[in-house]
């Protein structure tokens, strides 16, 4: 029986289509599992840390000079901050706990001004689901500052960052990872390691699109008495710890990733 006009004029088109397409496969696999390597550009990174309850003066930044921090009460002086725009919180020295405001000072938009204080790399094995995402992430201690030098002192005396200068975070996986839009929500996972103490450690984690790159939101969330383990020489400050006066300690970083070429040409 011979076979219809049609069904060898469909033979005609669909063998060929069918060895292309075996032939395309795994090519089209490798492009949509396309790996990325990324890292941090200094220069539009910075890091913080607050304290719940802040008191109104007890948080830092990496990036003094961003138009959108500012300092809290009792800052040193030589600040030129516009009032109107950047108002402190009403409760002023008072006992208020507050964890949604955090960081309380936020960055809303980037800018090439902070000191070089933030560096790593974020290697991800697929850009299409998501997977295969670690790397590390580096802040120098000492380039923390809350705008008041006397307790700036203290603090970098604490931290030891004469012998620990650097902060690290250590990127295992990224968790419960979700997408709505252009924007990537999950938990980090790793290790987190303060002045050479290093514990298992999982930050929320924001990503998405700005500034030619890749901008991510990371904030860690410690309970307040941690800190005798990751820096004990608060035992012998006091403060509001030992009172059991501080609460809670969040740390974090907003930083902007780009491929290793575009960061070199800046």
């Amino acid at each position: 029986m011979r076979p219809s006009r049609s069904f060898s004029r469909l033979l005609r088109y669909t063998i060929p289509m069918a060895f292309l397409a075996i032939g395309l496969g795994p090519r089209v696999a490798r492009a949509q599992a396309a790996a990325v390597h990324w890292v941090v550009e200094p220069k539009t990174s910075l890091a913080w840390w607050q304290v719940n309850p802040h008191l109104n003066h007890l948080w830092a930044t990496t990036c003094t000079a961003d138009p959108g921090w500012r300092p809290g009460e009792g800052r040193s002086s030589g600040w030129l901050i516009d009032g109107s725009a950047l108002k402190l919180p009403k409760t002023g020295y008072t006992n208020v706990s507050d964890t949604v405001h955090v960081p309380v000072y936020p960055r809303r938009y980037v800018h090439a001004l902070c000191v070089e204080a933030v560096s790593g790399t974020i290697d991800v094995a697929d850009t299409v689901h998501w997977q295969g995402i670690h790397g590390a992430v580096a802040v120098r201690a000492d380039a923390l500052a809350t705008g008041e030098a006397m307790r700036d002192v203290l603090m970098h005396q604490v931290m030891n960052t004469d012998r620990f200068p650097e902060i690290q975070f250590l990127l295992d996986s990224v968790t419960d990872l979700t997408k709505m839009g252009d924007t990537l929500r999950g938990r980090a996972v790793g290790v987190l390691t303060v002045r050479g103490v290093a514990r298992a450690s999982t930050a929320t984690v924001k990503a998405f699109p700005d500034s030619g790159g890749m901008r991510v939101l990371a904030k860690f969330h410690i309970p307040a008495n941690d800190l005798h383990e990751y820096t004990p020489g608060l035992n012998s400050v006091g403060l509001g710890m030992n009172t059991r006066l501080w609460k809670d300690v969040f740390f974090g970083v907003d930083i902007v990733l780009r491929p290793p070429e575009s960061t070199a040409s800046k």
